[in-house]
């Protein structure tokens, strides 16, 4: 008789056991979070605490919307983070594109120095950049804190890495022959095999511009804050009531689950398909 072989991409029984459980630790977070959102700071602190969602979601995200002003806060998140993340997603596509294969003097070193800057901490930038939205009269306004995340040296790199690969030479030498500029080229060739590699790059940016923190506490007030900024507003007093705080934190964390089912599918694919050209 025949052996039966296996594919090499048909995963057994203990491989499926390893992702569900992959899994459940992934989602565990928040799901406590959900629980602690229902519970009262009491039921939190007990020396056992529930394990299951209670009745007081609606109170706390009532008591949270009180304490700090998370609607105006989400809704200069949503500004903040999704013009930065096409600002980068446009801006590192367009130069990836130009570092990945056009033919320029000086391509090197340019990308020499993007990548380097990578290497600076953004704490060293800190006072020079604030003097700078202080003398432009941006300090306490989302300018302030879009204008500087508008161009991302790591998306550049990112999207020379993918383009390289996902974009074959062919495809823009046959544009050329048939007489396209090099913008129809890129609107009609780079940018529909760039999707994928451009969807993971949006959520990265929009993950890391929501939670920003260090820059939007400096340049903004807590008259019109982020949402990270408001969130440490939170829950505040002798004894911090943490269910209010994660009430707060479902709040804040539920638009970034939004984005990363939209762009999903997207992710999905740009992973595969750089897993197989690889």
């Amino acid at each position: 008789m025949l052996a039966v072989k296996r594919s090499p991409l048909q995963g057994g029984p203990l491989a499926y056991t390893v992702l569900a459980l992959a899994a459940l630790v992934s989602v565990f977070p928040f799901y406590w979070t959900l629980v602690a959102a229902s519970r009262s700071n009491a039921e939190l602190s007990s020396p056992t605490p529930a394990l299951t969602p209670g009745p007081n979601l609606f109170h706390n995200i009532g008591a949270a919307l009180q304490q700090a002003d998370i609607g105006t806060a989400l809704l200069n998140s949503l500004i903040v983070s999704g013009t930065v993340t096409a600002g980068v997603v446009l801006s590192s596509t367009l130069a990836g594109f130009a570092f990945a294969k056009l033919r320029f003097r000086g391509r090197r070193a340019l990308l020499g120095v993007t990548v380097g800057t990578m290497m600076i901490p953004p704490q060293l930038g800190v006072i020079p950049l604030f003097m700078v939205i202080v003398r432009l009269d941006l300090q306490n306004k989302l300018p302030s804190v879009v204008l500087p995340s508008l161009v991302s040296a790591f998306g550049v790199f990112f999207m020379r890495q993918y383009l390289l690969q996902a974009l074959p030479d062919e495809l823009i030498e046959a544009g050329r022959v048939d007489g396209a500029s090099l913008l129809r080229i890129f609107r009609s060739i780079v940018l529909p095999a760039a999707r994928p590699g451009m969807a993971v790059l949006g959520m990265l940016t929009f993950m890391a511009t929501w939670n920003d923190f260090f820059w939007p506490i400096v340049a903004l007030s807590s008259q019109n804050p982020t949402v990270q900024v408001a969130l440490k507003s939170l829950g505040q007093g002798y004894v911090p009531d943490q269910s209010i705080i994660m009430a707060g934190t479902l709040l804040g964390t539920l638009p970034v689950l939004v984005v990363f089912g939209l762009l999903g599918r997207q992710i999905v694919g740009g992973i595969m398909q750089g897993a197989v050209k690889g």
